[in-house]
């Protein structure tokens, strides 16, 4: 099965290191991340589960639920968990999927034969509170994700969702955005844009960020 940006998160129950996950349910009416793993007891993966556990209010924050998986079952999740714990000097708090028959792997389109053919991949998804796939990025074994970029494309489809803007290159929450081409109309402008704008070019146009 191939997801593409704006489809339907698949549904899944499967058991976990906190008990079974109702995948939907479990979202309810947040925002989630999902982040896979190819294996328990692997060092990159153990410095990003340990990241997302010490990060988990900014997650919170901003009303996203979390939850990662991994293709060994759940008594393998548990003494990961400890190492987790101990090396990285936390505490897990969110669960960890135990996708041992590769259900969500496969609905997810987690395996990648040219990569590996039994290895799922290390994918993030980012979903939104109507279970629509906003965001997929996929990683290579060797680099650790950057848990500060999807905080920061949060943020970025949170306001653009709310306003008629966009999010310029390497923005971040606070700074200035961009106006989305569409609104041609003078009064219309004022009326979305009561701080202001600057016209770069005619299909540029830049405003303080609406809600701050």
């Amino acid at each position: 099965m191939s997801l593409h940006i704006g489809d339907t998160a698949p549904d899944f129950t499967q058991d976990s290191s906190e008990g079974p996950v109702r995948f939907h349910e479990y979202l309810g009416d947040s925002w989630g991340v999902l982040f896979s793993h190819p294996k328990d007891f692997t060092p990159v993966c153990t410095t990003e589960l340990g990241y997302v556990a010490k990060i988990k209010a900014e997650f919170e924050k901003r009303g996203v639920r979390v939850v990662g998986l991994s293709v060994d079952p759940t008594t393998s999740h548990k003494d990961w968990i400890k190492d987790i714990d101990k090396t990285q000097n936390t505490t897990m708090n969110y669960p960890v999927i135990a996708d041992h028959d590769r259900k969500v792997a496969s609905l997810y389109d987690m395996v990648h034969p040219n990569a590996d053919n039994t290895q799922t991949v290390r994918s993030v998804f980012v979903i939104d509170p109507k279970k629509k796939i906003r965001l997929m990025i996929t990683y290579p074994a060797s680099t650790g994700r950057n848990f500060d970029e999807i905080l920061r494309v949060i943020d970025s489809l949170q306001l653009t969702d709310k306003f008629s803007v966009a999010t310029p290159a390497n923005w971040t929450d606070g700074q200035d955005v961009v106006i989305l081409p569409a609104i041609q109309d003078e009064q219309e402008l004022k009326t979305k844009f009561p701080k202001g704008y600057t016209v770069v070019r005619p299909y540029l146009r830049t405003t303080p960020q609406p809600n701050k």
